[in-house]
């Protein structure tokens, strides 16, 4: 049986991404292939911090973007045969109506709703709500495609 939470470790091992560019930190409340929660600690000392913006610090709207699209490819790669996942990495293809609602303030837990909303092949379909303390700070529908690694 699958697992329902992945923590920190766990993600590296399905994804590629590692410091300072592994943006999410958990993954919960999985459904395997379905759906999942993905939380992301935005800190205070966040690498993107000093420059956006000087004393007024943001998290940048492309990093939301970049964390669903980290969610996706860890709950895609978590649900499908280790064996078949092998060598393979998920790309973002697209993304659609991207919204940001709020800004998202470092010092706080983001979590990136997301799910499948369709897949034909190699190619799936997603859609996502960041959320801080349950207010909508940004939502966003994305394609990405799995891919042999080299």
């Amino acid at each position: 049986m699958s697992k329902i939470e992945l923590n920190k470790k766990d993600i590296e091992s399905l994804l590629p991404h590692r410091e300072p560019m592994l943006l999410i930190d958990k993954l919960t409340n999985i459904v395997p292939l379905k759906s999942a929660t993905a939380i992301m600690y935005v800190k205070k000392n966040g690498f993107y911090v000093q420059g956006h913006f000087p004393g007024q610090p943001v998290m940048p709207g492309v990093l939301i973007v970049e964390a669903f699209g980290q969610a996706a490819a860890a709950l895609t790669a978590h649900g499908i045969d280790p064996k078949e996942y092998a060598n393979k990495l998920v790309y973002l293809m697209g993304v659609d109506k991207a919204r940001f609602r709020s800004p998202v303030i470092p010092d706080c837990e983001l979590h990136l709703e997301i799910e499948a909303i369709r897949s034909h092949g190699r190619v799936w379909k997603y859609k996502g709500t960041a959320k801080v303390n349950d207010k909508k700070m940004a939502d966003a529908e994305w394609s990405a495609t799995i891919v042999d690694r080299n």
